[in-house]
This record gives structure tokens, sequence and C-alpha cells, in this order.
């Protein structure tokens, strides 16, 4: 480093050395920068680039009179970006203290649903779950988390982050619900800057008349981060204003329309700091000074062998849910690059969009455009309505 300053001294003094040394000079400094940052390798540790593979379990029993989801997966490690791999064909049950057992139905794709029941909130209850193989696991009981209701759902623009924020306000005025968890279903309404109204008979060898609209769409997202809250700390049980989601207003989520589904679940202690855990496990990494992926494995055991990892917590908890719409108009209407005129053979024959017949210079012709400017089913969406859209 003595010598790296002793050339950066000359070279502002501008030696006698002239102009071409101090092109010498500026070549050394570029050498030496390029050797040390060579010098940094990335590096994951091996229990998180080849981890085994071990059960992960999500879900809760919803004691609030809906239905109840489990589902299960596996781990894999964390630079893999592939799916997760979901586990059908196992038995899933939940039991009560005083024996009663209710059987989740498998669903596939490793869903399991339970339909609504009506549970005992003084009782405790645990999960027990028999793989397609044979293992059997299960949870420690828990008990009922009461829940209160969600009080309002408030939002307001964030100018200098250029986002519509969403925040939540609930309280337990007997001061015994304490910790918190939310997570929500956001949906929108989007539309394509050009309409389709052509589509291919194929069997005939025509251009017909489109039935669908697949100018407008709706999309359902479900929430990945984990939004936990406490008021532990606070002499009243109350939450105020605490973000939910922050929604960037160029995604253009707001502007033809857009609902968000919150629900609420109250938490015991053990339940909150697990959630914690997991939250600065899963949110957190990205650096030395972030926390470092640790072993969140929750209440859920093997029943065969006590060393064997499972990942999950369960649960059991009323839900209580609220939906607000934000009609707001934000953002701006969907642009795209100007269509193709295309003769009847390629408007036939080729994969584009058809929208409709034009007639006019340099030649008669179809007008076509990509997936991604006509047909809003190419962003996720789906072109059905939801039965709340309206309400």
């Amino acid at each position: 480093m003595k010598g790296i300053k002793y050339f950066i001294k000359k070279l502002k003094s501008g030696t006698k050395a002239g102009k071409w040394g101090r092109w010498a000079l500026c070549g050394m400094l570029a050498t030496s920068a390029f050797v040390i940052k060579s010098c940094v390798e990335p590096f994951s540790p091996p229990e998180v680039t080849n981890p085994g593979t071990y059960l992960v379990v999500d879900g809760f029993l919803n004691i609030g009179g809906d239905t109840s989801r489990v589902t299960l997966s596996h781990t894999q490690a964390v630079n893999d970006g592939k799916q997760f791999e979901m586990e059908g064909g196992a038995t899933i049950t939940a039991e009560a203290e005083n024996g009663e057992s209710y059987a989740f139905q498998d669903m596939g794709n490793g869903l399991y649903k339970l339909p609504p029941t009506t549970f005992n909130t003084d009782a405790k209850y645990r999960l027990r779950i028999r793989r397609f193989d044979g293992r059997e696991y299960e949870s420690d009981y828990v008990v009922v988390s009461k829940t209160p209701p969600i009080d309002s759902i408030t939002y307001r623009v964030d100018e200098a982050r250029n986002a519509m924020i969403i925040y939540v306000n609930t309280h337990d005025p007997s001061n015994q619900t304490r910790f918190y968890r939310w997570n929500f279903e956001e949906t929108y309404e989007y539309r394509m800057p050009y309409y389709s109204s052509l589509t291919r008979d194929y069997k005939n060898k025509q251009i017909i008349p489109r039935s669908d609209n697949v100018n407008v769409c709706w999309r359902t997202l479900a929430s990945r981060d984990i939004k936990l809250g406490s008021t532990i700390k606070l002499s009243q049980d109350i939450i105020r204003e605490l973000p939910i989601n922050i929604v960037d207003i160029a995604s253009n989520k707001l502007y033809f329309g857009y609902t968000i589904l919150l629900k609420q679940y109250g938490l015991t202690r053990e339940a909150f700091e697990y959630w914690t855990d997991l939250a600065k496990t899963t949110q957190g990494t990205g650096s030395l000074f972030d926390p470092q992926p640790s072993q969140v494995t929750g209440n859920i055991h093997a029943k065969a062998n006590a060393k064997e990892l499972v990942f999950g917590y369960f649960s059991a908890a009323q839900e209580q849910k609220k939906r607000i719409f934000i009609r707001e108009g934000l953002g701006a209407y969907p642009r795209c690059i100007a269509p193709d005129t295309l003769t009847f053979e390629d408007a036939l024959n080729g994969s584009a969009v058809l929208l409709y017949f034009y007639m006019g210079q340099p030649k008669s012709g179809y007008l076509g455009t990509s997936e991604s400017c006509a047909d809003c089913r190419s962003q996720g969406g789906n072109t059905t309505k939801p039965a709340f859209w309206d309400k």
C-alpha cells in the first residue's frame, strides 16, 4: 500500500517522467486495482449450497369457521432457482386433546384442505402427518390464539418512493393478543395497449372474429414477506398504521383498479418467536452484515427419528379478514410499439396476435402484434372477472 500511495503522490505532482511516465503510473494503478479485486471470491458454505432434502410444513388450523390449509414441500439450496418440490399422497389429520380427529383432503400438488369445521376454542390441537413412504410426524399441542377484528386498512401515496403504502389498524380491548401476523392477497385489473378482435380457424383456414376478450385481465398475487407486529412493550394492545404492503405506482397495478384482502392472525409468544426467526433467515440474508441462514425448525417432529430435521410451525388461530378497493387511477395507460401489417398468409400461419383487418396504403392486410401487447394472459392473469370485483 505504501508503494501505491507513493505512485499516486508522484502522479498528482507531475513527475519528471513526463507524459509516458504518467501513463505507466496509471497502468500500474489499474493493475494493482485488478489484483486487489481478484482476491475477493464468492463463497457459499456447503451447508447452504448442498443441503439435505427435508420436509417443510406450512399451514395452520383455522378456528374461525373457514377452510384450513396445509402444504407439504421439500427444502432446497438457497441458490437453487427451481420451483419448490411439493409432496402429495400424505395423510394429514388435526387432533384435539380429547381424541377428536379431523382429516384433511389431499387436493394434489402438495395442498391439503380441511373444510370449515366447528372447533372448541378452549381445546388444544396438534397436527399429525403420515407421508406416502410411511414416515410419521406430529406437532406439539398448541392452544387456540384468539384474534381481534381488523379495525381498518388505510393507504396513502409516498411521493419520495413513488409508491402507495397500505397500512393496517387493529386493537384488542382485553390486551390479550399482543402478537400478530398478517398475510394478504392483492388483485388488480390490467389491460393491453391493443385490442384483438380476430383469431384463426385453422381447420377451415380462415381468420374469424374473436369471441373472447383477451384485452382485460385480473391477476391475484399472494404476499411473500412475513408481516409481524407486537404490542408487548406497550401499555395497550393497539396496532396503528403498520405498513403491510408497498405498491409501486410505476407497476400500473393501481391504474384500472386494485384490491387487497388482508388476513390477520393472533399468535402465541412461541409462534411469534418462530416467525421472527424465520423472517430474519429468509428476508435478511444478502451480506456478511445480515443475519446468516440458520435452522428454524419449529414445533413439528419426526416420530421415528428425533434428529431428523422438519421445518414448519403448526398453530391454531382465528382468522380475521378485511378487503378494501383502491381506485385512484395512479400510473399510466400501457403503451406498445406500432403493430405490423400482415398478408392473409402471414396472418394465418404466423404467431402474431391479430387485431383487425386493415384497409389502406401501402396495401390492405391484417394488423398483428405480440402477445405482450394484445393478450393479457401473457402477463399471468386470466380473463374471468373475480366475483368480488364489483362489490
